[in-house]
């Protein structure tokens, strides 16, 4: 029972019974003038702790559970801080019931109690030795040896000194926090942290502003090269130092505020310790992951070796110096990209297992949705992969060759992975996808040039009355007076069929340049007309129904009708190579 003096207001300030929970209530009551002070003191300490998350996960809660099993360890928490776990059942109360009577007995000290010294008395319960410990002469809690913990190794007066102990720190720290010197204490180192944690931030503001338009500047210049690169790399890398710096500036004043008072040093301790078991797991994770990266660069350093030497390889195939019977020149720079895919994926699937993490939970997940991604999507891709591969090892065609394909007809600028690329006659760049390309006709005027040149041909149908060695004589006349046309192997004519009305004829040609095989055939054809004209003979389109009275020719007078003029070129000639 508190006593008759108690009653006067001062002296229930300082003797009243009270709970750790109600102390700032009873502080704001005791010293009115002070409540601006406790109210900026409690925004502070909020938004200190608000910032370590990990630091109230970590925390000691004071409020037992609702209900957990008997027999279940259950922590004894004083005023913020672990006191001992109890684990057994006392007088028909279990551990969490022992743990709630426990915290009873500690809120409902006085004043002149909670001065008192921390003691044990030994007692017996049932045959069993156990300790009490007291302050002053009053109980709070009792230790039996069901409450030892076996990884401890401790005894029973062990684990009752380290609990005398726990406790005589817990009931300090309350004397101290009901100490206004001690609030006023920590109100000022507070405030002094969080100036200078102001001007820090400041300062850091500042110094990354300048390391930001440092960096642009540097990234809107024209200077190139490794130098340049590298500068700019330490100014980016930094200016994100600056962020890291102030974090843990941050970090260090939350944890001198939560020090500054008794009731919140666990939570200082805490977010402390978790800091260190973080750097020395992280300095653990870095020295564990040496081996396996000194194992991954030698892997990397033995396909890069390998890869250098497939490539000299494959280029004195490519020179013609070394042959091969399975590899051509022509198809050596898709063997050199497949051997080093294969060279790569090889030493990707040896060096993964090495690489950090790669056990982890993150690590399998990556890997799960790229193959998904690989799977959903590469039924198109590999289609393609697999006909550009087909296009290059069956030497249908190569970089520079005239071809017509799918009623496409150019140069080949390109042989891709994916897709062929043709420039036409009209300068136009036309994609043709690999599937394209291994579901049609490949017509090739370049492939089969050699020594004696390209064929082109062009067909002319002529009447019966005109004698046949007259019409091959005129077609290989044309045909050696166009340029580009080879001499030898010479020209030289088929008759294709004897239709009704006319004779077919094809005259065939060499030509050493299938590149203007177009510009070539433009000129063959003007020296086929020419010639025929100058002979009088007709060519028999269109058809005619009824044989004209006069040759349909146009004869030499007329060959320059206006607007043409005698100075003009009379057949197109080809661009030279």
């Amino acid at each position: 029972m508190p006593s008759k003096q108690a009653n006067h207001p001062r002296q229930r300030c300082v003797d009243h019974p009270h709970r750790p929970s109600v102390f700032w209530t009873r502080a704001l009551t005791c010293w009115p003038k002070s409540r601006s002070v406790f109210w900026f003191l409690a925004v502070w300490l909020a938004a200190s702790f608000s910032l370590s998350p990990v630091a109230r996960a970590n925390s000691f809660d004071p409020v037992p559970a609702l209900h957990s099993p008997s027999q279940t360890p259950q922590t004894l928490v004083l005023f913020n801080r672990p006191i001992a776990e109890l684990r057994s059942s006392l007088g028909g109360l279990d551990a969490e019931e022992r743990v709630a009577r426990a915290q009873r007995r500690f809120a409902d000290l006085s004043a002149a109690e909670r001065a008192g010294p921390v003691t044990t008395a030994s007692f017996s319960h049932g045959g069993e030795q156990g300790v009490s410990l007291l302050v002053g002469e009053r109980p709070i809690f009792s230790l039996m040896p069901q409450d030892l913990d076996p990884e401890d190794h401790l005894s029973l007066n062990g684990a009752a000194e380290r609990a005398q102990r726990r406790l005589g720190l817990a009931l300090a720290a309350q004397r101290a926090q009901g100490d206004p010197a001690v609030v006023l204490q920590g109100l000022g180192v507070s405030l002094a942290i969080a100036v200078a944690a102001g001007l820090f931030l400041m300062l850091a503001l500042r110094l990354h502003q300048r390391l930001d338009a440092a960096a642009r500047a540097h990234s809107g210049t024209l200077e190139i090269g490794a130098r340049a690169y590298l500068r700019l790399l330490w100014l980016r890398l930094t200016a994100s130092g600056v962020w890291l710096l102030l974090a843990g500036l941050w970090f260090a004043a939350a944890l001198g505020v939560l020090n500054a008072f008794p009731w919140t040093q666990p939570w200082a301790a805490s977010m402390g310790e978790f800091v260190r078991d973080l750097g020395g797991w992280t300095l653990a994770g870095i020295t564990g992951a040496i081996p396996g990266l000194l194992t991954i660069a030698l892997v990397l350093l033995i396909a890069r070796a390998v890869q250098e030497a497939l490539a000299m390889f494959l280029s004195h195939v490519q020179s013609g110096r070394l042959r091969v019977p399975f590899i051509h020149p022509e198809t050596t720079g898709a063997t050199r990209r497949l051997l080093n895919v294969l060279v790569w994926g090889t030493a990707l699937a040896v060096a993964y297992p090495y690489l950090p993490g790669a056990e982890s939970a993150a690590f399998k997940g990556v890997s799960v949705l790229f193959g998904l991604m690989i799977t959903l999507g590469s039924t198109g891709l590999v289609s393609q992969l697999m006909g550009g591969l087909v296009v290059v090892y069956s030497r249908s065609l190569k970089r520079g060759d005239f071809v017509a394909i799918n009623g496409v007809e150019g140069v080949v600028s390109e042989v891709g992975a994916l897709a062929v690329k043709i420039i036409n006659m009209r300068n136009e760049e036309i994609t043709l996808p690999n599937s394209v390309i291994t579901s049609s006709a490949i017509h090739n005027y370049s492939k089969l040039a050699g020594e004696q040149g390209t064929l082109v041909s062009t067909q002319v149908t002529i009447g019966y009355d005109t004698p046949w060695r007259q019409v091959h004589a005129l077609l290989t006349t044309a045909a050696l007076a166009a340029p580009g046309v080879r001499h030898q192997p010479a020209p030289f004519v088929y008759q294709r069929g004897l239709n009704d009305f006319y004779v077919t004829y094809e005259l065939f040609a060499h030509i050493d340049r299938p590149l203007e095989r177009v510009a070539i055939l433009s000129a063959l054809h003007a020296g086929i007309q020419d010639e025929f004209n100058r002979y009088g003979v007709q060519i028999m389109s269109p058809n005619f129904y009824e044989q004209p009275a006069q040759p349909v020719v146009v004869p030499p007078g007329q060959w320059f009708a206006a607007p043409a003029r005698a100075t003009d070129v009379e057949s197109p000639t080809p661009k030279q190579s």
